[in-house]
């Protein structure tokens, strides 16, 4: 199955809604989703969807250029989901591949990403798409400023 994956700018970007909604269920609309997404695109976050054959976004990927001690300059995946119905068919692995394009396109080396330690049809994506688990992600919740 051929897979079309295109980049989405700030005229289409609600189009990744329906998919990224699945995995970020606190967003409250299309207006807000593409609210945030413009402020993020502000320090380099960018949206890539692939379509189903009829042409409906079924699966979304957000992603961005950064720099770290720890790792050099990678591009990190903050966001990827497909909807239910489209699972297993290739979707998330083609936008996995054409992230890993991006990245050497840019003359990167390493893509990095953290995922749910629940998701594991996810986990199993990512490890056959190469990826591994060098360690763990810690997070702290401080409450109200």
């Amino acid at each position: 199955m051929s897979h079309h994956i295109v980049e989405l700018d700030e005229n289409t970007t609600e189009l990744a809604y329906p998919a990224l909604k699945e995995l970020r269920p606190h967003l409250a609309g299309p207006a807000e989703f593409a609210e945030q997404v413009r402020l993020q695109r502000t320090e380099g976050y960018r949206l890539a969807v692939a379509h189903d054959a009829d042409g409906t976004v079924v699966s979304a990927a957000g992603f961005r250029l950064v720099t770290s001690l720890a790792w050099g300059q990678h591009i990190y995946i903050d966001d990827l989901c497909t909807l239910p119905a489209a699972r297993g068919q290739g979707h998330a692995s083609a936008l996995l591949e054409w992230v890993d394009a991006e990245a050497l396109r840019l003359g990167l080396t390493e893509v990095h990403l953290d995922s749910g330690t629940h998701r594991h049809a996810a986990h199993r994506r990512y490890l056959s798409s190469g990826y591994v688990i060098p360690a763990f992600h810690f997070r702290k919740e401080l409450g109200a400023p």
